[in-house]
């Protein structure tokens, strides 16, 4: 008996039987040709959609050129593409590597290593938020404490420890001598897509300078313009020390980044950090393309008003279905559904009439469409969407 092909895999994402053959912009299409409305992008990853010509075409030019040499010699789309992401934030330096769990990674070390260079090795522990997630690796799901990811992985805290999110007096009662850093997102993605509110986040910000803590802002699914600013915390009136960047950095190529003050980066010297692939020549020429795209203050203004658009056709889904919706949550193009009915039904039945959604936590529904959709691509979701809530209430 032939085995089927998916058997030589680990069983880690269950055994999903909906595959996809190509996409175009917003829209996905399966081996005979069924076509699905993509509003999960990849998990916040495909902020250009598929296969967009500006993407494209770097991609081509670049592996016709160079693919990988290694961080042993020097790499200009490296060097391009940090440039302009320190033109654009609070940033001195950028460290590259392959993913947000691993930007997370640098982010923890360079706190680490930015104590102990300066002769307080005991400033380690880490501060992170309840329902926070900050990826799959060791030190990434030890800080966010989640025990359906840290059992059988984590031995003890890992130096971390955990406030309620939004809580400043429960953060101020984890603060001690030995903290380095407090970890956060400013609009948080798995755990429902909740915005940080702008007044907890400057007291967390007066906080962190008047005890000498480093603030890391995870911005890992709200940054790359999925806000309509470049980074969430533009919006949000307050600049952290360090970021963590990936996701749509790429537009589906793996790329992450380590964003930090010139003062912290210092620690991280030549030997203490890095990644085999990490910051390649053909990643970061396709980085660079995104920017070409998402740096235009045309763009953004589309991506807020294609949030809006989105968000009000939500809210009056809630209005109308009460019993099965809660609210609307998130900026720009990061929205969540909060929901009363069975969120993960509602995503199954989105799926079963062709629309592509992904569950968050507190029982809610992330709508995460490429940051180029249509206006008329969210009124088909939002009909979509109403249908499945109408089949629902009938069943």
């Amino acid at each position: 008996m032939t085995a089927h092909p998916t058997s030589a895999l680990m069983d880690n994402y269950g055994s999903p039987s909906l595959e996809f053959a190509r996409g175009n912009g917003c829209e996905l299409y399966t081996q005979q040709g069924q076509r699905y409305l993509d509003f999960a992008a990849g998990i916040a990853v495909t902020c250009l959609g598929h296969c967009h010509p500006v993407l494209i075409d770097a991609l081509a030019q670049q592996s016709q050129r160079l693919w990988h040499t290694s961080n042993l010699y020097r790499i200009e789309q490296a060097e391009r593409l940090g440039a302009r992401l320190v033109e654009n934030s609070f940033a001195d330096k950028v460290f590259f590597c392959n993913s947000g769990a691993e930007a997370i990674e640098a982010s923890y070390k360079t706190i680490r290593r930015y104590f102990f260079a300066k002769g307080q090795p005991h400033r380690n522990r880490i501060v992170s938020l309840s329902s926070a997630f900050h990826g799959r690796t060791l030190g990434a799901i030890a800080s966010a404490f989640n025990s359906a990811h840290c059992d059988g992985f984590v031995v003890g805290d890992a130096g971390f420890d955990q406030a309620h999110f939004g809580d400043l007096d429960a953060l101020l009662a984890t603060i001690t001598d030995n903290t380095a850093g407090i970890v956060l997102e400013p609009v948080q993605g798995e755990g429902g897509i909740r915005p940080a509110d702008r007044a907890y986040l400057k007291a967390v910000r007066e906080l962190c300078d008047d005890k000498g803590i480093l603030l890391l802002f995870d911005e890992v699914q709200c940054g790359i313009a999925r806000t309509g600013t470049l980074f969430a915390y533009e919006q949000l009136g307050v600049e952290p020390d360090i970021l963590a960047s990936a996701k749509g950095l790429g537009g589906g190529i793996p790329i992450g980044a380590c964003l930090a003050c010139e003062e912290i980066a210092a620690a991280m010297t030549a030997g203490s950090h890095g990644s085999t692939f990490g910051g390649n020549p053909l990643a970061t020429a396709v980085g660079n393309a995104v920017l070409d795209v998402v740096l235009n203050d045309d763009f953004l203004i589309d991506v807020k008003h294609a949030g809006f658009h989105l968000r009000s056709g939500l809210e009056d889904l809630c209005a109308r279905f009460p019993k099965q919706l809660k609210g609307v949550t998130g900026l720009g193009l990061m929205i969540g559904l909060q929901c009363h009915a069975d969120a993960a039904a509602l995503i199954q039945g989105a799926q079963d009439k062709s629309l592509l959604l992904v569950k968050a936590g507190g029982n809610s529904i992330r709508f995460l469409p490429p940051l180029i959709v249509s206006h008329q691509e969210i009124n088909e979701a939002l009909a979509i969407f109403e249908q499945v809530l109408n089949d629902h209430a009938e069943a």
